[in-house]
Parts: structure tokens; C-alpha cells; sequence
């Protein structure tokens, strides 16, 4: 009996039995292990950043970026990581993400903090951030300061020129550290 069963966790749909990286199945697992792992992470203090699953259909890895989910508290430390990987991985075994066997990492978000929730981008406003988006027409990469959000659009000074980018759009977005900061 897993300590999830009743929180919610028990509730998600359960994931297809076929786990292929070019249908997009790996990306139906990286949605039911963060739903999972973000219903568990209040009861822990955490904010699961994100999740990324990559590899082979044989061998996926699940790559975890944990953090405080109070913003005002210092930097994650390692021993906070390694603490909060052992619930992290009752909870993957809970929803027994892949026919087989796969390889969980857990980590602080980084220097370069991916972005994917809308107070993500209020957080993190005044801060240099890369984007892109997804396929399409025009331009797909923008770098720029982070205002903030605007209705449904991230929005970006990119070097004095205002950029508005639909938030439905994204592909993904992260923090770009200022190495020349650091240190000072």
C-alpha cells in the first residue's frame, strides 16, 4: 500500500501500456507523473518545476526539478533534493509510469530554471529568459528581459522592442543566468 493512495494520486487516468517517443506517448507520461507529483508535493513543502521524460521506449529516463514552494526561502539544497527524491520515487512507483524499467533523476532547478506555469513568468519578471515556441510561422526563438504576463501572453523586452508571445504557444522557456553577476 503506497502512502498516495486516497490523495488524489490514485485518481489520474491510467497511462497507455505502450510507451513510444515519436507519439507523443512520452509526453502523456510526463503529464500524469507531474499531475501525480504536484498533488503530493504540498503535503512536502515542494514545487515540482518540471519533469522531463527522455531516452528509449526501453530505457526512459524521468527527470525531476524540485524546488521550496515557498519562493522566499534560500536555494534548494542537495540534501533537500536527496530528501525529497524518496518520496518523488513512491510516487513515480505509485503510477507506475512504464512497462518496464526506467531510470528517475532528481535535481534543483538550476541556473537556468525552466519556466512552464503562468506565475512562473510573474515570478520571474525583470529576469533575461530565453523562448521558444512551437513550430509555426515567424520567428520561434526570442531572448529577452521578462515583463510578465499580459492577458494569455508572456511578454518579453527584447533589446527595447516588445515582444507578446501566446502563452499557449510555448515550447518551452527558462531562465538565462548572467554569469557576469555571479561571484560579485
Amino acid at each position: 500500500m503506497y502512502a498516495y493512495e486516497g490523495s488524489g494520486v490514485d485518481r489520474l487516468a491510467p497511462l497507455p501500456s505502450c510507451v513510444k517517443r515519436g507519439d507523443s506517448v512520452f509526453e502523456q507520461a510526463r503529464e500524469r507523473i507531474l499531475a501525480a507529483l504536484e498533488v503530493a508535493a504540498e503535503a512536502h513543502g515542494a514545487d515540482i518545476v518540471d519533469v522531463e521524460v527522455v531516452g528509449t521506449a526501453k530505457a526512459p529516463t524521468v527527470r525531476v526539478r524540485v524546488d521550496h514552494a515557498d519562493p522566499e526561502l534560500p536555494a534548494i539544497s542537495l540534501d533537500e533534493v536527496g530528501a525529497h527524491s524518496r518520496w518523488i520515487g513512491e510516487v513515480l512507483d505509485f503510477v507506475d509510469p512504464f512497462p518496464g524499467t526506467y531510470t528517475m533523476e532528481v535535481s534543483s532547478p538550476g541556473l537556468a530554471r525552466p519556466l512552464r506555469r503562468r506565475q512562473d513568468f510573474e515570478r520571474f519578471a525583470g529576469q533575461t529568459v530565453s523562448v521558444a515556441l512551437v513550430p509555426g510561422e515567424g520567428r520561434r526563438k526570442y531572448t529577452g528581459v521578462l515583463v510578465g504576463m499580459e492577458g494569455d501572453d508572456v511578454v518579453l523586452d527584447c533589446d527595447g522592442e516588445r515582444c507578446a508571445l501566446p502563452f499557449e504557444q510555448l515550447r518551452s522557456a527558462k531562465l538565462k543566468p548572467s554569469f557576469d553577476e555571479i561571484g560579485k
